[in-house]
C-alpha cells in the first residue's frame, strides 16, 4: 500500500465511510510492512483516521455534512410557488443542487463561514415571487452556527418549531408575512444573543411570553398583525429601540415601565385603555409614537407636546379629552419639519385651538370639539408651505384669519368643512368622506361656549 500524507488528507468523506474494519486488515500488513516503503507508517495513518472529528462535522464539498443534510430536509419540506409573471420560471430552490461541490457559493440564500451555514434567507423577496409554501422543519435547528434566519413573505403554514431555541448564536429571526399559527415558543426566550425578532403579519395567537421581553440584546421586536391577546408584559427590560405590537387583540393599560431606549413605539389597533400618566415620561429618545385606534381616555400629557425628538404623534380614534395646552410664550413649536405628522383626530378634545403644532407638516385635528378662531400661526405655516396638510373639519371653529385676496399653495390640503363658519372660497381641499355640508347648522354653534 503506497499511502502518502497528501493523498490521505485529500480523501473525501465518502471514502472514509468505505474503510474496512481494522480487524479485517491482514496482520501481515500491520506487523511486517517495511517502513522504508512509505513516508509514514500504517499505524500513523490509522491514528490520523481515528483522530478525525466525528462524521457529522466533516466537510462535503465546502460545507459540513450535518448542515448539508439540514438543507436537504428544508428543501423537501418547503416548496416554491410559481412566479407571477413567469409561472414556469426557475424558483428559489432551483439552485439547490445537492451534487454541487460548492453549496455555500451556489445555493441561493445560503451564506457560510468555515464550512458552516451562518445566514439562511428562504425566498427571494422579489416583487415577482409569491414566496414559499409548506412548513418550517425542526431540522433548521441543526444549522447550529446560524446567526440570521429570514423567511420572506409567502404562505408557509404551521407552528414555529420550538427547536429554533437551540440556535444560540441567532441574532436575527424574521418570519414575517406568512401564515404561521400557534403561539410563540417559550424556547425562543433562550436566544440570548437575539437582536431582531420579526414575526409580524402571521396568524399567531396566545400571550406574549414575558421572558421574551427580557432578552439582554433584543433591540427590535415586531409582532404586529397577529392575534396576540392579554396584556403587554409588565416588565420589559430588553434594551428595545423598536417595539411594534399593532393590530392584535391586546388589552389592559400601558406597562408602568417601558425601556427608556425606545425610539419607535406602535401599539395601535388594539383594545388598550385608561389614561396616559407617566408611563411615557422616560422615553426621551422617542421619535415615533402610535397609540391610535384604542380606548385611551383623559387628557393628553403635556410631555408629549414638548419632546424635541418626537416627529410622529398618532393618537387618533381614542377618547382623549380636555384641552391641548397652549404654546408657552416665546417658544417655538417642537414638532415640525419635513415628514412630521400629528394626528389627534376623532377624539373629544375641546377648547380653543393651541398654536403648539404650527409648523407640523401633516396635521389632523378634525372630528373633535375645538372652538374659536384658528391661530394665525397655522395660516402662516400653510402659506409658507411648512404645513402641507391641515384637516380641521367637524369641529366648532368660528374663524380662519386669511387676508382678503391671499391665496394658498396649490399643494396645500386644507379642510374646514362642518364648522361654525363659512370656509374661504377656493381654498378647501377636503377628502371625499367629509360630505357635502360646508358649515354646521346655525343652531348647533351658539350652544358651545368656551369653558
Amino acid at each position: 500500500m503506497n499511502f502518502s500524507f497528501f493523498s490521505f488528507f485529500g480523501l473525501k468523506i465518502t471514502f472514509l465511510r468505505s474503510l474496512p474494519n481494522i480487524s479485517s486488515i491482514p496482520k501481515s500488513l500491520l506487523s511486517s510492512a517495511p517502513m522504508a516503503e512509505t513516508p509514514f507508517s500504517l499505524s500513523l495513518i490509522l491514528f490520523l483516521i481515528l483522530s478525525l472529528p466525528p462524521l457529522s462535522l466533516q466537510l462535503q464539498g465546502n460545507i459540513s455534512a450535518a448542515d448539508l443534510q439540514a438543507l436537504r430536509v428544508i428543501k423537501n419540506t418547503l416548496t416554491d410557488l410559481p412566479l407571477r409573471r413567469s409561472p414556469s420560471g426557475p424558483g428559489f430552490f432551483s439552485t439547490w443542487d445537492f451534487s454541487s461541490l460548492d453549496p455555500c457559493s451556489s445555493f441561493s440564500g445560503v451564506v457560510c463561514d468555515l464550512g458552516r451555514v451562518t445566514i439562511l434567507s428562504l425566498g427571494t423577496g422579489g416583487s415577482d415571487s409569491p414566496g414559499l409554501a409548506g412548513s418550517l422543519p425542526a431540522a433548521i435547528s441543526d444549522l447550529s452556527e446560524l446567526t440570521q434566519l429570514i423567511l420572506f413573505p409567502g404562505i408557509v403554514t404551521g407552528p414555529i418549531p420550538p427547536q429554533l431555541g437551540y440556535l444560540r448564536n441567532l441574532r436575527v429571526l424574521s418570519l414575517t408575512n406568512n401564515r404561521l399559527t400557534g403561539t410563540i415558543p417559550d424556547t425562543l426566550s433562550a436566544l440570548f444573543r437575539l437582536h431582531t425578532l420579526d414575526l409580524s403579519h402571521n396568524q399567531l395567537a396566545g400571550i406574549i411570553p414575558p421572558t421574551l421581553t427580557k432578552l439582554p440584546d433584543l433591540k427590535i421586536l415586531i409582532l404586529s398583525s397577529n392575534q396576540f391577546f392579554g396584556e403587554i408584559p409588565a416588565d420589559i427590560s430588553s434594551p428595545l429601540l423598536h417595539l411594534d405590537l399593532k393590530s392584535n387583540r391586546l388589552n389592559g393599560t400601558l406597562p408602568r415601565s417601558l425601556p427608556s431606549s425606545l425610539r419607535y413605539l406602535s401599539l395601535s389597533e388594539n383594545s388598550l385603555w385608561g389614561p396616559l400618566r407617566d408611563e411615557l415620561d422616560s422615553l426621551s429618545e422617542l421619535v415615533y409614537l402610535d397609540l391610535s385606534v384604542n380606548r385611551f381616555s383623559g387628557p393628553i400629557p403635556f410631555s408629549l407636546f414638548s419632546r424635541p425628538s418626537l416627529s410622529s404623534l398618532l393618537l387618533q380614534r381614542n377618547s382623549f379629552s380636555g384641552k391641548v395646552p397652549p404654546l408657552p410664550d416665546h417658544t417655538s413649536p417642537v414638532m415640525y419639519g419635513v415628514g412630521s405628522v400629528v394626528d389627534l383626530s376623532h377624539n373629544n378634545l375641546s377648547g380653543e385651538m393651541s398654536a403648539i403644532f404650527a409648523g407640523v407638516e401633516t396635521l389632523f385635528l378634525n372630528n373633535n370639539r375645538l372652538i374659536g378662531s384658528i391661530p394665525v400661526e397655522y395660516v402662516k405655516s400653510v402659506r409658507s408651505g411648512s404645513t402641507t396638510t391641515l384637516y380641521l373639519q367637524h369641529n366648532f371653529i368660528s374663524g380662519f384669519p386669511l387676508e382678503a385676496g391671499a391665496d394658498l399653495p396649490d399643494t396645500a390640503a386644507l379642510c374646514l368643512s362642518y364648522n361654525c363658519m363659512e370656509p374661504p372660497v377656493g381654498v378647501q381641499s377636503c377628502p371625499a368622506s367629509v360630505g357635502a355640508p360646508l358649515s354646521r347648522p346655525p343652531w348647533q354653534c351658539p350652544l358651545l361656549k368656551s369653558p
